[in-house]
């Protein structure tokens, strides 16, 4: 296949998802959609590379990955990431439900060894997933080593739709106070989630013509490339993900004046790393095949479906007694499906069907978006890979 035909086919599908997430209201969320045509082109006419012919091999994917890290983190302020504290107690709620229920309800269902593999995915990303995977196939359990990965795949099939359903309905009941005047707008973090790109505090005297788009790529690149050192530092010493370090970068680097709030978005950048971004994670549905699916598709089911139980009735109990709305908490909850960046693609997209009024638009990005992307960082990037590196051991 060509590379401009491999490449005119990919966005096509990421256009129709967002067509479809239009017409529904998000009833259908875009990423939902994407994941379906993927799956039916790999099942047909994809080459299994792809996204790769295309023109966005893994060294650009990953680029790709720290620069917009690094931007969401200037999205949420220091004084935002004291008030989530009560969105990590409950987005970890609701992983500690996946465990639980997994361990108790799902051990009816599933053999051990099914639910020790079944665990990490559901609790997080591509990471815990591979490390499963290598796992179980390190002891001989082939198919779990596939499961692992179906797991990762097809959990967000799940994870989409009703992520959407939990926002539109918090971002109903927020749009029903904000115009009965009941609603009180954080104007910190208004200005967190507006798209203003205020020239940063530390280049105030720099005459604005210099602040060129290749001036914002590359502070943005020092913050991302100084998180990743760290990172390397600390290895030998403390594991951490250089993803957490450009989000905590982000954050330190806005704050004290050295990016602008959203600098891939002021850059005009922001579409096209979206864009690289979410082509790869789509491509990594080339690993199920229809038989692997009918083989795998009882544990994986039941394992997905117990789990989300688990998370809801956790997250719902979290939330009450930290005063979030069942909705909003057992969103945050969902985000360990699937992680970032669809936890911003779906926020996003519900705010922008919600209403077209743009103070409103804020202020719902204001309440969902900060909790969502907090939320999104502790399981996916985080929790779950601590998770994965217990379990290994247990196989």
């Amino acid at each position: 296949m060509p590379q401009l035909a491999a490449f005119a086919i990919l966005v096509f599908i990421l256009y129709i998802g967002d067509v479809v997430a239009l017409r529904t209201k998000s009833k259908l969320p875009s990423v939902f959609v994407c994941a379906v045509l993927f799956l039916i082109g790999y099942w047909t006419f994809f080459p299994e590379n792809i996204v790769e012919i295309a023109g966005i091999p893994t060294p650009v994917v990953y680029l790709a990955i720290y620069l917009l890290i690094t931007n969401m983190g200037t999205l949420l302020s220091i004084d935002e990431l004291k008030r989530q504290w009560r969105t990590v107690v409950i987005a970890l709620s609701g992983i500690a439900g996946i465990a639980a229920i997994l361990f108790t309800v799902g051990r009816l269902f599933l053999d051990y060894q099914t639910v020790i593999v079944a665990t990490p995915p559901l609790t997080g990303g591509i990471v815990s997933s591979l490390i499963m995977s290598q796992a179980a196939s390190e002891a001989g359990l082939e198919s779990l080593a596939v499961l692992a990965i179906l797991i990762y795949v097809m959990q967000g099939f799940i994870g989409y739709p009703l992520t959407s359903m939990m926002l539109q309905r918090e971002g109903r009941r927020v749009l029903s106070l904000y115009r009965a005047g009941q609603w009180t707008v954080n104007d910190a973090a208004t200005s967190s989630t507006s798209n203003e790109n205020p020239m940063p505090r530390l280049f105030q005297k720099l005459p604005p013509a210099y602040n060129t788009v290749y001036f914002k790529l590359f502070r943005l690149g020092v913050v991302a490339f100084l998180a990743w050192g760290v990172a390397q530092l600390l290895q030998p010493f403390f594991d951490i993900s250089p993803f957490v370090l450009c989000l905590i970068g982000g954050v330190l680097a806005s704050s004290f004046g050295f990016l602008e709030r959203q600098p891939l978005q002021s850059a005009n950048s922001f579409g096209f790393i979206i864009m690289v971004l979410m082509l790869f994670i789509f491509g990594g549905l080339n690993r199920a095949t229809p038989e692997m699916l009918l083989d795998l598709a009882g544990p994986m089911f039941g394992a997905i479906i117990i789990g989300i139980v688990g998370m809801y009735i956790f997250s719902y109990i979290a939330g009450k007694i930290f005063g979030m709305t069942p909705a909003m908490a057992f969103a945050c909850s969902l985000t360990a499906l699937y992680g970032f960046p669809a936890d911003y693609v779906i926020t996003n997209e519900v705010v922008n069907t919600l209403t077209d009024d743009e103070k409103e638009r804020a202020a719902l990005s204001a309440h969902m978006m900060p909790s969502m992307l907090v939320a999104g960082f502790v399981t996916v990037t985080m929790v779950s890979v601590v998770i994965a590196g217990i379990f290994t051991g247990l196989i």
